[in-house]
């Protein structure tokens, strides 16, 4: 059987990229910047804050929730959104670590 490509992969890489795409696109980290001013946030108002339809904003939300990166729980017929805390900091010790581990270059580079 044949091993998929990803699983060639550290699970800290597989990590850093699936968080990489969930912040890969400004209307999520717009999203991302409504929530965290709010400290939660229900969806039509995130819509409000941002020049994108309903049907865009939903999408982005779902990006965001799938990597775990947000938390909505539903609250009549709305879902109230806000940072997943625990994720949110796995996230950024995650995404730190990568970017600590370089150092500048005296030498050869570029």
């Amino acid at each position: 059987m044949e091993l998929t490509k990803t699983a060639q992969f550290t699970d800290e890489d597989i990590l850093i990229a699936r968080y990489a795409k969930a912040l890969g696109h400004p209307a999520r980290i717009a999203i991302l910047r409504v929530l965290l001013e709010r400290k939660a946030c229900i969806c039509g108002d995130i819509v409000d804050e941002l020049p994108l339809s309903q049907s865009t904003v939903s999408q982005h939300l779902k990006e965001l929730k799938e990597v775990g990166l947000i938390q909505g729980d539903i609250d009549g017929k709305k879902v109230c959104y806000c940072i997943n805390e625990q994720v949110w900091k796995q996230a950024q010790e995650t995404l730190g670590e990568l970017f600590k581990r370089y150092t500048s270059c005296d030498n050869n580079c570029c």
